[in-house]
């Protein structure tokens, strides 16, 4: 943000921020349109803040620079913030979900998407020959890199990285038998692409671990996805099963879970597994 001019956009966005906490919507949203003008890349998603109060378009995914800056800022405490505080224990439930369904595979090559601070990568210990970890914050891969679990990190958005190595078509665009993505979907709207990339990256019979937030279906209004009151994304149950069954993935495992913790209410989701098909 070094073009920026940071004073005053803290300024609009905190004015933004108080509106919309005295639930002045509107005027919240206009405000927030302020920040947007100040800082069109969106390091504060001001445009996620928008849909949250239905007073703005519904985008396809949190802006990049708003989570990274979110997780670099948080990257140190994030652990403890989200384990201790808020009772997030997806890693585990992912592993105990894919021992279940096959307790003696081991797996030749898993791809973290969204690996964070590798809290799914020491879960996964022990089960992969070789543990790939994609983020977007360097600072949460700063994290990974001390836990010693990973062959290989890498800094970017998942879906970038899914299409770079597919349009490469080297070695990494196919060979791997399991791909994990936790904690990541509240950040993604739109699924398609990334979906897509994962159906084509999976070998026959490689697996598709990952959890979602969600609401009851009749709060989405015939949407497959919205923004929720903590700025975060929710999926639709059908909307994620199409979009499995389009891209050859059989689900093996769909449950609904508390995802964590928020305020002393439960923010509930699904843990999914799905295979890929052969042929």
């Amino acid at each position: 943000m070094t073009d920026l001019d940071k004073d005053a956009l803290a300024e609009a966005y905190n004015t933004a921020l108080t509106l919309e906490k005295e639930g002045r919507f509107d005027e919240a949203a206009q405000a927030y349109k302020q920040v947007l003008s100040l800082d069109p890349d969106d390091h504060a998603g001001a445009s996620v803040r928008m849909a949250a109060m239905s007073r703005g378009p519904v985008p396809d995914k949190a802006p990049v620079a708003y989570v990274a800056t979110l997780f670099d800022q948080h990257a140190a405490a994030f652990e403890k913030i989200l384990v201790d505080d808020l009772g997030y224990a997806v890693p585990m439930m992912v592993r105990d979900m894919i021992i279940n369904f096959q307790p003696e595979r081991q797996f030749a090559r898993m791809l973290d998407l969204g690996c964070g601070t590798g809290l799914t990568g020491i879960a996964m210990k022990g089960k992969a020959d070789e543990m790939i970890g994609v983020d977007i914050s360097t600072g949460m891969l700063d994290e990974a890199y001390d836990k010693e679990v990973y062959n290989d990190l890498y800094a970017g958005d998942v879906v970038d990285f899914l299409r770079d190595i597919e349009d490469d078509g080297g070695d990494d665009a196919s060979g791997w038998d399991l791909i994990v993505s936790t904690d990541v979907l509240p950040y993604l709207g739109d699924l398609t692409e990334k979906f897509q990339h994962v159906g084509r990256c999976l070998d026959a019979g490689g697996l598709f671990a990952f959890s979602s937030e969600t609401l009851p279906e009749a709060d989405f209004g015939g949407l497959e996805y919205k923004v929720g009151v903590k700025q975060r994304f929710a999926h639709s149950e059908i909307y994620i099963r199409r979009l499995l069954a389009e891209n050859k993935m059989d689900v093996k495992h769909f449950q609904a879970i508390v995802v964590r913790m928020d305020e002393g209410n439960p923010i509930y989701g699904h843990l999914v597994l799905a295979e890929k098909q052969s042929g």
